[in-house]
């Protein structure tokens, strides 16, 4: 991306901004896995030059940093956020995504697509037949205890998934931790957003540190992403649990359909 951005395409980024982490406070999924393509497509469906791919990877980050961030915020204020998983997952999941990153330089690109739509996939299996647990709505996250070896399998787990195919993990994370941990719904979504900002913040300083954030963008997607997120999380606040479980299941879907798509295109 050149040096001059027009006020028309800072507009445009600040209001996908606003959608990515209105979704993220909502479900706690999104990230990068929808910033991506809203950024490699939108732009150029509304007649602006194509934003470089590096610029993309880039300023999504700062963008799922900020919705994490606000979102996280916004959950915590009325207590859907689980200090001890966060921590638990989150450094596992770290972890497990460095480990996942080595690994890859050494798997074929097709083999990293095929694990990517497996892991959603599963994602979107666990949410449509799990069922409603008794204390989904009644549960505190400060009083909630977990299986702690799970919740540390979980996280490891998902981190090489994500590390593997270089994405978040959280459309496969937060249908593990309601199915498989047994976290209720709103406080997997609080905490997902939590945990997101372990990975997200590495990458950050990443960015920064070797000088690939252009800052006008960036901060077009971050004006939309702080109030996005809190929007989302009001409007969670407004769904019961099954819808909630709906959406994620349904986000989870598209998502693992996407992706096999581009799996079997290689066989064309």
């Amino acid at each position: 991306m050149g040096p001059r951005v027009s006020v028309s395409l800072l507009v445009t980024l600040t209001i996908l901004g606003f959608v990515g982490a209105f979704v993220a406070g909502l479900l706690g999924v999104g990230g990068a896995i929808l910033m991506i393509p809203l950024l490699l497509y939108v732009p150029v469906w509304l007649g602006f030059p194509p934003l470089e791919v590096k610029a993309i990877a880039a300023i999504s980050m700062v963008q799922v940093f900020f919705a994490a961030l606000s979102g996280a915020i916004a959950h915590g204020r009325r207590g859907a956020v689980h200090r001890r998983l966060t921590i638990t997952v989150g450094v596992m999941a770290a972890l497990g995504s460095l480990a996942g990153g080595v690994v890859s330089g050494w798997l074929h690109s097709l083999t990293l697509l095929s694990i990517f739509a497996a892991m959603a996939s599963l994602g979107a299996v666990l949410m449509w037949l799990a069922p409603l647990g008794k204390d989904e709505e009644s549960s505190a996250a400060d009083s909630l205890t977990f299986h702690r070896p799970l919740a540390i399998l979980v996280g490891g787990g998902v981190g090489l998934g994500a590390g593997l195919v270089g994405a978040g993990g959280a459309f496969l994370l937060v249908p593990l931790l309601i199915t498989v941990v047994r976290i209720p719904t709103r406080i997997t979504i609080g905490s997902s957003l939590a945990i997101t900002l372990w990975t997200a913040t590495a990458g950050v300083l990443g960015k920064l540190a070797t000088g690939q954030i252009p800052f006008a963008p960036a901060a077009a997607l971050v004006v939309g992403a702080v109030p996005g997120a809190q929007v989302g999380e009001w409007v969670s606040r407004r769904f019961g649990v099954r819808g909630l479980r709906s959406l994620l299941a349904a986000m989870t879907t598209l998502v693992a359909l996407r992706v096999w798509a581009d799996v079997f295109s290689h066989f064309r």
